[in-house]
């Protein structure tokens, strides 16, 4: 994929919300179409890049189920790349909404270790301050609703100082 799929699914993924004054509903439903549309096209090939645009992209608060389409594609990366490219988009990551971060969380916690130690050995070089915040997400979902599960407790090992 090219970087213009990346720049187009990440501009695509912030969808339109109800009550957008300021955008025709065939434009909504146009971008909506189009952001199922690229996120389908993902064959899993496009290296972590390609994981880091995806999660970039889920910035909108409702998406009327368009990022299934990227949460599938999320599934079709090798797990080095899912967990080095979640790695990569961390910053994007704890801006997005909080049910589209826990299921990024729980998607990478899901794919098994190979995506987790991935995850864990590229989140140590982000700078301390995102390391912080990375972490105290971890912990949320771990006490709420998407890392609850006794199984996906502990399993994203965030560094500690």
């Amino acid at each position: 994929m090219s970087s213009d799929w990346k720049v187009e699914i990440v501009d695509c993924g912030d969808l339109v919300q109800d009550g957008d004054e300021f955008t025709t509903p065939d434009e909504a439903e146009r971008r909506w179409n189009r952001y199922v549309e690229l996120a389908d096209t993902v064959t899993g090939d496009e290296g972590p890049a390609g994981v880091a645009a995806i999660v970039a992209s889920l910035k909108a608060e409702e998406d009327y189920g368009a990022y299934q389409s990227a949460h599938a594609a999320l599934g079709r990366f090798p797990h080095s790349d899912l967990g080095e490219g979640v790695a990569l988009a961390v910053t994007e990551l704890l801006s997005n909404p909080k049910d589209a971060r826990g299921n990024v969380l729980l998607i990478l916690t899901c794919s098994g270790p190979t995506a987790v130690n991935s995850f864990n050995e590229a989140i140590r070089t982000v700078g301390p301050d995102a390391q912080s915040e990375i972490r105290q997400l971890v912990e949320f979902h771990e006490s709420e609703e998407w890392l609850s599960a006794a199984g996906d407790r502990g399993v994203p090992l965030m560094p500690r100082g």
